[in-house]
């Protein structure tokens, strides 16, 4: 029964952190509104939320779970690089390439990538289930783009791949996360990690991308603080509670959610079209979560 109820309160969180998650998407349409660069947005997202997540580590306790080595840091640190800057700079890249509709069908192939990534260095074995459920989730997420899709012949194999890499790095991630959290705690392996990813972002800035950052409306630092807020610290600690206990192969079957809840937060904020066969695709992905979590 306490199994059963830890499994219950993972896939809340699971659905809640996600679906916060997407709303980043919303915001970040919104933002474009007022000519914003996507390196300018992203740097305000991480500079808005870096002081929480630091304040956050500094008042959290060390847990005492397990010996922790100098070699787990250095894990830490790989893992915090590539799945909160590296998987969203992939992503971003592509975006330039591809259609919307089908880099979200390309992205969404990470849970499948994470049971392969479990199974080759954990040993861990795929279920029946699990392989089911991600098939009923594929077809409701396949099913709610379908229409969106739009192949061109420029580019595509470039955007197809960049988007690869960032379903390939954030899978890396999520089974690192399920590693990881056991020896440091969520609270404090989610500060690390975002504060690595932060300070990747800030360099890249200082490397890169020196405009001014001062000269946008109010509104662009009003949703920024909003996406550091509602779509990156709460859901960030929201998502590693689920993968600790979930593990991460149930969690990236449940995380096939997330681009149903971004045309449904797209269709009540930004006006756009809900089509009866994205409706239906929702339902597809609702009923795979369900199965997942069936014992």
């Amino acid at each position: 029964m306490q199994n059963s109820n830890i499994f219950s309160s993972g896939v809340v969180l699971a659905v809640v952190g996600v679906v916060l998650f997407s709303a980043k998407a919303v915001m970040v349409k919104m933002a474009y509104l007022y000519n914003v660069s996507t390196e300018h947005l992203l740097l305000f997202r991480m500079l808005f939320s870096l002081p929480f997540y630091i304040a956050i580590l500094f008042i959290s306790k060390s847990p005492q779970y397990k010996e922790i080595k100098l070699l787990d840091y250095g894990w830490l640190i790989f893992f915090g690089f590539i799945g909160y800057y590296l998987a969203s700079y992939f992503d971003f890249l592509g975006l330039q390439y591809i259609k919307a509709g089908l880099e979200r069908i390309i992205l969404f192939i990470y849970p499948t990538l994470v049971l392969i990534i479990s199974r080759i260095f954990l040993k861990k074995r795929i279920t029946k289930q699990q392989i089911f459920a991600i098939f009923i989730t594929y077809f409701g997420v396949l099913a709610s783009f379908w229409g969106e899709l739009h192949f061109e012949a420029s580019h595509l194999f470039l955007g197809g791949f960049l988007i690869f890499m960032s379903a390939l790095t954030y899978a890396m991630y999520i089974v690192g996360s399920g590693w990881l959290i056991p020896k440091f705690g969520t609270i404090r392996f989610t500060s690390y990690a975002m504060i690595i990813a932060s300070l990747c972002i800030i360099i890249q800035y200082l490397i890169w991308n020196r405009e001014n950052i001062f000269e946008y409306p109010a509104e662009v630092y009003i949703l920024g603080v909003m996406m550091a807020i509602f779509s990156t610290i709460i859901p960030s600690y929201m998502v590693s509670s689920a993968i600790a206990k979930l593990g991460a192969s149930n969690f990236s079957i449940i995380a096939s959610i997330g681009p149903i809840s971004t045309i449904i937060l797209a269709y009540f904020f930004l006006n756009e079209n809900l089509s009866m066969l994205q409706i239906l695709g929702a339902i597809i992905v609702i009923l795979g979560i369900y199965y997942s979590r069936k014992k």
